[in-house]
């Protein structure tokens, strides 16, 4: 059961949406008693809720203001909070991810081993070895933000981000890990990547990632994927 959550906002976003915040620093408490509130909302909705969108400790609501108001929602809002008080989330899905390490799929491997003080062996090592959580979606559509990377592997983002970074690259920025779901800019470190599809917009269901599930890394000989 997710301890208590002393910290609390709620505070009005423009004239249609409001932002519930738990805490000021990532915790994977404060993250979890996001998604009971949100799965809170899942089970019993608030009249003129259009979307909720779930952060690392927030929750961003929308609402449409011909059917509520930012009053309203604040009220119902802090009654989900209690009623989450004590009840989970749905049980997290568990996905593998294969990745190939290195090479040219990783090309910031070497420089993050030197940076790190670790051979390139060791990064892959604690990095495969961690379950990570879903902390929150966002910047492109599937790419999740991964908790629980070993701090021994928090590393800053390349001073200089790359215009185009391939689908699928296994990336390191901060204290977090994640993975590009289609080409974009990004200036996070590059250590692998993974032909694994997490978008696929034709699909109905079209993430394979959502926020609380757990994900792990296996490691793939070059050449060889599933």
């Amino acid at each position: 059961m997710p301890r208590k959550i002393e910290a609390l906002r709620v505070v009005p976003v423009g004239e249609s949406a409001v932002l519930l915040s738990l805490a000021e620093e990532i915790s994977p408490e404060a993250n979890e008693r996001i998604r009971s509130i949100d799965h809170a909302l899942t089970v019993q909705p608030l009249e003129g809720i259009l979307e909720s969108v779930p952060g690392y400790a927030s929750l961003l609501v929308f609402y449409d203001p011909e059917r509520s108001n930012f009053s309203r929602i604040k009220t119902g809002l802090i009654s989900c909070l209690e009623r989450s008080e004590g009840h989970s989330a749905p049980p997290p899905l568990q996905i593998t991810i294969p990745v190939v390490y290195g090479g040219a799929n990783g090309p910031d491997l070497p420089w993050l081993s030197e940076f790190l003080g670790l051979s390139p062996s060791e990064v892959v090592r604690k990095h495969a070895a961690a379950t990570y959580r879903v902390g929150m979606m966002g910047f492109t559509p599937g790419f999740a933000y991964l908790m629980g990377l070993d701090p021994d592997l928090a590393a800053p983002r390349r001073e200089t981000p790359r215009t185009q970074v391939p689908a699928g690259s296994v990336g390191i920025a901060g204290s977090q890990t994640g993975v590009y779901p289609m080409v974009s800019p990004g200036g996070w470190q590059l250590i692998g990547r993974t032909d694994l599809a997490l978008y696929d917009h034709n699909s109905e269901q079209p993430f394979l990632l959502s926020p609380g599930d757990e994900v792990t890394f296996s490691p793939q000989p070059e050449g060889v994927m599933p």
